[in-house]
């Protein structure tokens, strides 16, 4: 009997972008796990690790060519943020986080603000944010509270951010703010905040749970004078630029939650081929080869989520649903291999001096930012019941 063969779908790399996972994972095993529990007791900001990547093309990897960059696909940085998360999530956030940053430009900067912000992060190993969440705004975009008051040719910018990724080390910030605190979500605007603007002030260095190799930090704007040209867009559509610019991190994001669960996986596989009870390997009894299998099942179910979104995403579709899908499953499976690595390990996975419980720390937070798993429900219900028409 003849089988037909498949067309149009296809789950393999291409040479090139072969190379670019191979890059990504020799640097992670020689430049980063070395460094990854040092960096992460002591929350130590991996200016050298990061200043390495930059030099090997492994950051910004986004940036058009117009501006000195590779620009690589976005499913070409997913695949550079899995292999650098593999080493260490921390890491690699400070590494990948000013795609955050970048893609507001991207998406609605001016030629002259990318030239003028953009541009020069390709020379040297700059470092920007994005600073969406406030202390008291979340989730809820729609309570900021920061406002940004039109003043002549300038903004004066007042209020607060807060978790904001590589603040503490950033020579610029995409800053939101409400324009007209009467329109909620749709009185938000979008600004480009140098970091050295006179009532800056970054206010203190966050200790987190886990992830400490990256800086997140507090940071406080007191009658911040920012020039009109430094708006994105018009007044109104910092929101829309917000939400544009999620959609394309959280494949990225996703990625970073596989790598972590791919490294728990390995060092539960390795660990219960070696650790030996009742006579035999721990792998050989059901109650651990079968949590290892779910493990592997779910790390390649997650990937697979992850690749699609970031793949419609090249191909200029929207890609809103498959992006909350991959960010909510691949977030919750982080959690989940990580925790039952812990287990694999026994007493030895609760010890700091094995890698697998900072692994369980630093999964946790792939639940938590850039949209927590719930706020991916609540995205993937809208969509599911109230679809739009495009």
């Amino acid at each position: 009997m003849a089988i037909a063969i498949a067309g149009g779908v296809s789950f393999a790399l291409t040479d090139e972008q072969k190379a670019v996972r191979a890059l990504a994972r020799e640097f992670a095993e020689k430049e980063i796990r070395p460094r990854a529990a040092a960096y992460d007791e002591h929350s130590t900001h991996p200016a050298d690790v990061v200043a390495k990547a930059h030099e090997l093309g492994l950051m910004n990897a986004h940036i058009p060519a117009e501006f000195g960059g590779a620009e690589l696909s976005g499913f070409d940085g997913m695949l550079i943020g899995e292999q650098l998360s593999w080493g260490c999530a921390g890491i690699a956030v400070s590494i990948v986080g000013n795609t955050l940053g970048v893609v507001p430009l991207l998406i609605a900067g001016t030629d002259e603000q990318r030239r003028r912000f953009i541009a020069p992060l390709v020379d040297e190993p700059l470092l920007c944010s994005f600073a969406l969440t406030e202390p008291n705004a979340g989730s809820d975009v729609s309570g900021i509270q920061t406002t940004a008051t039109r003043r002549g040719d300038e903004y004066v910018l007042s209020g607060s951010k807060m978790f904001i990724t590589n603040a503490g080390h950033a020579s610029w910030l995409v800053v939101f703010a409400s324009t007209d605190r009467t329109k909620g979500h749709r009185g938000l605007s979008a600004f480009i905040v140098p970091m050295d603007l006179e009532g800056v002030v970054l206010e203190r260095h966050l200790d987190k749970m886990g992830q400490r190799a990256t800086d997140t930090s507090a940071v406080a704007f007191q009658e911040v004078r920012v020039p009109v040209e430094n708006r994105l867009g018009e007044e109104g559509q910092g929101f829309k630029i917000a939400m544009k610019t999620l959609d394309f991190t959280r494949p990225g994001t996703a990625a970073g939650a596989v790598g972590v669960a791919q490294a728990a996986y390995d060092y539960a596989v390795a660990y219960a081929k070696e650790r030996v009870q009742f006579g035999q390997p721990i792998a050989m009894h059901q109650g651990v080869n079968f949590l290892i299998a779910d493990m592997a099942t779910e790390i390649e179910a997650a990937r697979l989520l992850v690749w699609q979104a970031a793949w419609l995403h090249d191909q200029g579709k929207r890609a809103t649903l498959q992006s909350s899908y991959a960010k909510r499953f691949a977030a919750d499976t982080a959690m989940k291999v990580a925790t039952d690595a812990v287990q694999i390990f026994g007493g030895y996975g609760y010890m700091k001096e094995y890698p697998v419980e900072k692994l369980m720390r630093d999964a946790k937070l792939f639940q938590i930012y850039e949209g927590t798993s719930q706020i991916q429900r609540l995205v993937i219900a809208r969509e599911i019941f109230l679809p739009r028409a495009d």
